[in-house]
């Protein structure tokens, strides 16, 4: 990476520092000038403080006006141009399709395409989703599959989806698990004394399972369990999925739940909970949250959808469940709630896997390699 100009493209700033940063600032570390191209709302200070270059840059992630979508890509390629990257790595689905076009435009010599989950254009069954779908479909196969590219998934389900249904070349993706956990910062605590809280950390948004958490809590506290639910996390307004402030406070009202909003101590998150639970019908990639409950001993209940079974194992480290089946996400969160044996064996084996498997130290090893599979051929 010395002296490469590596450039990263990621629809949100705060995105890119909780998924992304470490990998960033691991290159930046072995010589390379690493440029981040980002919308910036909180996280622009963190950023520059790494020694990264920050270009504003504003993008919807769920725009669909064809107009306004052509003039964000002729604002990407005037990007890319002015700072001429010998390697770009685009993160999520439209940065892949847009960067692409541009990395295309401008020359860029190296393209990493990571997509992180099927996200809700290909899981959702909005018209918006469904209208999209084809169009990312050509386009990926056209723009992203090219000869100095590189596709990164973090699950096997994905590596197959983007062959078969998306026509990638399977000799150009990589299968990395994941953005990692530092499993110094998430570590293993006692379990506090008293009634267990149950923790849904995540985007307020209905694909990733907030209403069937909250009438899985409402069915536990109708036949007495003894047992804390708490939502952590914000509303996504630009997502069709979003679950509104409203709603959010209506429950807390109700005493169905909790919700505590966005938090950036997920460590000390965490150490209050007895149960981690994320019933997402989402395309995850491998969902971050789990990597951390995981990392911190704790255990997990999450549907049995790709990405949430390759951190959840079932019978191991947690309980899978059908998507959108309350009773069962019910069933499953009391039979932990009333083990508290069962959880210390679920999180200590929980622990086992993500050091084992998703150090964040062997992802950022992983992916510097995908990089220099296409550096040495770069002019």
């Amino acid at each position: 990476m010395k002296k490469r100009r590596l450039l990263f493209f990621v629809t949100e700033d705060w995105y890119f520092c909780s998924h992304r940063l470490p990998l960033a600032v691991a290159a930046h570390a072995e010589g390379a000038e690493v440029t981040v191209v980002t919308r910036v709302r909180a996280h622009g200070e963190e950023i520059k403080r790494h020694g990264l270059r920050l270009v504003p840059f504003e993008i919807e992630r769920h725009g669909v006006n064809p107009w306004r979508e052509l003039r964000t890509v002729l604002r990407l390629v005037r990007v890319y141009r002015l700072h001429r990257p010998d390697i770009v790595h685009h993160v999520a689905l439209k940065p892949v399709l847009y960067g692409s076009i541009a990395a295309r435009f401008a020359r860029v010599p190296a393209v990493i395409n990571a997509i992180a989950g099927r996200g809700s254009v290909f899981t959702s069954r909005a018209a918006w989703a469904r209208w999209l779908r084809p169009i990312l479909r050509f386009g990926m196969r056209r723009l992203a599959g090219k000869a100095k590219s590189r596709i990164i998934v973090q699950n096997v389900d994905d590596r197959d989806f983007v062959v078969e249904h998306l026509g990638m070349r399977g000799d150009h993706v990589r299968l990395i698990p994941g953005s990692g956990v530092d499993p110094n910062r998430f570590v293993p605590s006692p379990e506090p004394k008293g009634v267990p809280l149950i923790v849904m950390p995540c985007r307020m948004l209905r694909e990733k399972g907030v209403i069937e958490f909250v009438e899985a809590a409402r069915i536990l506290k109708t036949e007495g369990v003894a047992a804390r639910f708490a939502l952590v996390g914000a509303p996504d307004e630009s997502n069709p999925a979003n679950i509104t402030v409203g709603e959010l406070r209506t429950w807390q009202e109700l005493g169905i739940v909790e919700w505590w909003g966005h938090r950036t101590d997920m460590p000390e998150v965490l150490s209050q909970a007895a149960i981690v639970c994320l019933p997402t019908s989402y395309g995850e990639g491998i969902p971050k949250t789990l990597l951390e409950a995981a990392a911190s001993a704790r255990a997990i209940v999450a549907t049995d959808v790709p990405g949430c079974r390759e951190i959840a194992r079932h019978g191991e480290n947690g309980l899978l469940v059908p998507v959108r089946d309350t009773r069962a996400l019910a069933e499953a969160l009391k039979q932990l709630i009333l083990d508290s044996s069962l959880r210390q064996r679920m999180g200590k084996r929980g622990r086992e896997i993500a050091v084992a498997e998703f150090s964040v130290a062997n992802i950022v090893k992983d992916t510097l390699a995908v990089y220099e599979e296409l550096l040495p051929r770069c002019p």
